[in-house]
């Protein structure tokens, strides 16, 4: 059956038409953009330059850093560019190339959390044969699967969406192209593309979640046994991990756990998971954690010595 598209482009309508309100938000999305970008390079370096990139739990943080930077420059770039004009209209392709992106990188993101989570675990529950299990080869391949898992996801969604027919209108309740307010637009009835798009992204969500809240309970009930020294740096680790997957998950499983419709509160909420999540990532892997310190003072002290020598 050929797919009915009379449309070219989908007009957004952000997430206000308030100029006061826009003009702020600019400033705001801005600073966190560059506090995002400038944070996550600032640890992805740090990692490849110095030989934490060689421990497991830092060689998935570098891929994580990596994904919240791609992740977040799939979505964030528009939205800025988008404040400062009134029309913000973005064409077909560029739409279903961001909703390909977006739940890619979105969910290699997830995946790799996951693989973090399982690397404290074999940490702390079985330290004796923590090298034989995460070394290298076997590191390299969990990271390789998010990867492909990431694919396997985004491909399904656009697959869903690019068969649907949409021909007006095209008017798109939210600031950036997504599987459920572009449902809302399409001239057909969604319900049963609804189901499935629950079925794949909701199910991800949520299962990938109680994997890690039962990976971490475990941990912490071994945790037990250990010595005080051993609890407190272990919690300090897994502190900072649960309230990454806390900021990420929370806002995405109401998101995309529920009967396939939208709500105003959607927008409000996929800011914590695009923007707000991956910009404080590297704050909360950093500031609780004494060897990333110690990594970033090494590598850009110098780094720093070596350049006023190189001109002088």
């Amino acid at each position: 059956m050929e797919i009915q598209r009379n449309i070219s482009e989908f007009i957004l309508l952000g997430l206000s038409h308030d100029p006061t309100i826009q003009l702020f938000c600019f400033v705001l999305f801005l600073f966190c953009y560059i506090s995002l970008l400038v944070g996550n390079l600032l640890i992805l370096i740090s990692i490849q330059c110095s030989s934490l990139f060689h421990q497991p739990m830092y060689y998935f943080l570098s891929h994580l850093s990596s994904m919240d930077i791609l992740y977040t420059s799939s979505v964030t770039p528009k939205l800025i560019g988008d404040l400062l004009v009134k029309i913000k209209s973005i064409s077909f392709g560029s739409c279903m190339l961001q909703v390909l992106s977006i739940h890619s990188f979105g969910s290699t993101e997830i995946f790799i959390l996951t693989a973090m989570a399982f690397d404290r675990y074999v940490a702390i529950c079985k330290p004796l044969h923590y090298m034989i299990i995460m070394n290298k080869r076997k590191c390299g391949l969990i990271v390789l699967a998010a990867w492909a898992g990431g694919a396997v996801h985004s491909f399904s969604q656009l697959f869903l969406i690019i068969r649907l027919p949409f021909c007006g209108p095209n008017e798109i309740d939210h600031y950036f192209c997504d599987v459920l307010p572009l449902l809302k637009v399409a001239c057909t009835d969604t319900y049963i593309t609804g189901v499935l798009v629950i079925a794949n992204s909701g199910m991800v969500a949520t299962v990938t979640f109680v994997v890690l809240v039962v990976s971490y309970a475990i941990i912490l009930f071994t945790l037990r046994n250990h010595s005080a020294e051993g609890r407190r740096k272990a919690l300090s680790t897994c502190g900072s991990h649960i309230t990454v997957v806390v900021l990420f998950f929370a806002p995405a499983i109401f998101v995309y756990l529920r009967p396939p419709t939208t709500y105003p509160e959607d927008k409000v909420f996929a800011l914590f998971y695009t923007i707000i999540a991956p910009m404080f990532n590297p704050l909360i892997y950093t500031l609780r954690n004494a060897e990333m310190k110690n990594a970033m003072r090494k590598v850009w002290c110098q780094g720093y010595f070596q350049w006023k020598h190189t001109i002088n």
